[in-house]
């Protein structure tokens, strides 16, 4: 019998290849977890340490199941909301806290505009954005949080500073790579 090298990290690609991303979060969103939650907890208890981040408000984008949500409430965030379009029932039913289920797309649009968090995290979601959509969500996350921390297990995304951000510190862990980014980039209201 041939041993199976499938990992969870290829049978999650294999199925967005098979039915597409969306298809795939929509199919297994209300039982969803994020097959690399060890390493994400890791990751973020070293940044949140190392990185002395303010934790006074949060906000979890593409939120999954809440495995960055679990793993900052035990490092002390009292005050975080999280998001996700697709996989909200099993956010709410692991933390116990109600979620948004804005998109992306939603969120590029402005669907958060007027809203205010001390850090903004995005844990291997940001990578999926099409190309095109990348500038206008960067900017419109730029206007409501002034740091930004992308966890992927990619290179990609790297938001540029015309976006609104600037690239604050950089770890990679187990494979993992953490990115903070820094905003400044507040439109005035009018």
């Amino acid at each position: 019998m041939a041993e199976d090298h499938t990992t969870p990290e290829t049978a999650i690609r294999t199925a967005y290849e098979k039915c597409g991303i969306e298809a795939f979060y929509r199919k297994s969103g209300a039982t969803y977890r994020n097959p690399h939650e060890p390493e994400l907890r890791r990751v973020l208890d070293v940044v949140v340490r190392e990185w002395r981040l303010d934790l006074s408000k949060v906000l979890d984008l593409a939120a999954g199941s809440g495995e960055a949500t679990i793993a900052l409430r035990e490092l002390g965030v009292g005050d975080i909301e999280g998001i996700d379009p697709y996989t909200y029932e099993a956010y709410e039913r692991r933390t116990g806290l109600r979620a948004g289920r804005q998109r992306f797309e939603d969120v590029a649009a402005g669907a958060l505009a007027g809203r205010d968090y001390s850090l903004i995290v995005c844990s291997f979601a940001m990578h999926l954005v099409e190309r095109s959509r990348l500038a206008g969500l960067a900017y419109q996350l730029s206007q409501i949080g002034s740091r930004l921390l992308i966890t992927t297990p990619h290179k990609r995304p790297v938001l540029r500073p015309e976006w609104g951000w600037e690239l604050e510190e950089e770890r990679v862990i187990h494979r993992i790579r953490a990115r903070l980014y820094r905003s400044d980039f507040r439109a005035p209201l009018l």
